[in-house]
């Protein structure tokens, strides 16, 4: 009895428990179809910060630069044309000097060479008293062959007469034939004198140029180098004694490279085709204007140089080609802490500028990757373009096509670069300024 009690108790207590559940579900239900759902924000598009310049048309100056060293136009090179002992030097003969043109510089002992030059004057006098003695006997031996010629045509009367015998005849005509001999040799001697003046006053000549060839004066204003004899040294002919370099012009053979000359040259005229064209109007047709310059820490010291010539071989490793400029008169260019002397073996640059193209499209060659740039458009989204570089220059290119003036080209870099992404622009003015002044020529 007490059992089924308490299974009718634990059945009640069951059917108590459900209707709760029921009722929770029923809420939870009820909540859930009640309940709004979630708004969506709206998502904005971020726009990438980027540094812009706007497409320059400019007025180009090509430039090319090169190196090179400073080296004298002219090295003259002292040899002695004539043997003896130094007895006169100049007191500034020593290396490093500079001396005015015409200067004596130094003498070699003339008196051998004033000797041998009394010497031909006196052999010369001579030549001549014998002429005359010669021209004095040819007269008496003429005169006796006539008067040879008139006994011996006398004597061979007298024979045809029977008065005479042959043999007198025979020793007449041998007397006139010795006299004619003799009047032979005469002129012949007189025909010889000329090619012995001839041959006298050569030595003479000769000698006076020894003799003259005793003092060497500086040919033009030099600075003495590799000075190698003292006074009272015996020097013989053909020995180096010294050299001079000339200082009124210096020049520099710079290696610049074919593709730098190649745009200093894109707007040339028809080129020179034959040799006496090229021998007269180089220079007007390369019209390069060179500078020089020289890096003093704090300081670029300049010089106006002009061209003179190309070298004459092109250098098969780098690719290069001497341009030789020339500086005129260095000497007066100096200016004490600004622009030292263009001195022998100093290392400068050499700047070639060209002629002046105008309306050029540049670029900085940062700007440019592999062939293509990055430009915003009006709506400040990326597109990418290809264009064609015509040449580069320092910093930048020279675009030849692909793009125009007017158009705002990104400078910045952008990874990833994704055609149509917005961009924040912010113009570069400083890279915008430098431009404008590389293209210009006014820095590199």
């Amino acid at each position: 009895m007490t059992t089924a009690i308490n299974t009718t108790q634990s059945k009640w207590r069951i059917l108590w428990v459900i209707p709760p559940l029921v009722i929770g579900i029923v809420v939870l239900m009820m909540m859930a179809k009640s309940k709004q759902s979630p708004q969506q924000a709206e998502q904005k598009e971020i726009a990438r910060a980027v540094r812009v310049i706007t497409v320059p048309s400019v007025t180009l100056t090509p430039q090319a630069t090169g190196y090179g060293t400073v080296q004298p136009a002219q090295i003259w090179t002292a040899v002695a044309q004539v043997a003896g002992r130094i007895i006169e030097m100049h007191p500034k003969l020593r290396d490093g000097e500079i001396i005015p043109a015409n200067t004596l510089l130094f003498r070699i002992d003339p008196v051998d060479y004033e000797l041998s030059l009394a010497q031909a004057k006196a052999e010369l006098a001579e030549l001549e008293v014998r002429k005359k003695n010669t021209q004095a006997l040819l007269s008496i031996e003429q005169r006796s062959l006539t008067l040879a010629q008139r006994e011996h045509k006398r004597l061979k009367k007298l024979v045809k007469q029977g008065t005479l015998s042959q043999s007198q005849v025979d020793e007449a005509e041998r007397a006139t034939l010795n006299v004619r001999t003799a009047v032979q040799n005469l002129k012949n001697t007189l025909a010889l004198i000329p090619s012995q003046r001839l041959l006298l006053q050569a030595k003479q000549s000769q000698t006076e140029r020894n003799l003259a060839r005793t003092r060497i004066t500086a040919p033009f204003n030099l600075r003495v180098a590799n000075l190698a004899m003292e006074t009272d040294q015996y020097v013989s002919k053909g020995q180096t004694l010294f050299s001079g370099d000339f200082v009124d012009q210096v020049e520099v053979i710079a290696q610049v490279s074919m593709s730098a000359l190649r745009h200093l040259l894109l707007d040339r005229p028809d080129p020179l085709t034959t040799a006496s064209q090229v021998s007269e109007h180089l220079s007007e047709f390369i019209a390069f204007k060179p500078v020089l310059r020289m890096d003093m820490d704090n300081h670029m010291a300049q010089w106006q140089a002009r061209f003179v010539r190309f070298d004459d071989r092109i250098d098969s490793q780098t690719r290069t080609i001497g341009v030789v400029v020339a500086v005129d008169d260095p000497l007066a260019q100096v200016k004490p802490g600004l622009r030292p002397p263009l001195s022998k073996g100093m290392f400068v640059q050499v700047l070639l500028q060209g002629h002046v193209q105008p309306e050029r499209i540049v670029l900085p060659r940062s700007a440019i990757r592999a062939g293509k740039v990055y430009i915003m458009d009006a709506q400040q989204r990326l597109q990418t373009r290809k264009v064609s570089v015509l040449f580069n220059q320092g910093f930048l290119s020279v675009i030849e096509n692909g793009i125009h003036a007017g158009e705002t080209i990104v400078v910045s870099d952008l990874i990833p670069a994704v055609d149509g992404m917005l961009l924040q622009a912010q113009v570069d003015e400083q890279l915008q300024q430098q431009l404008q002044r590389a293209a210009s020529g006014d820095e590199l």
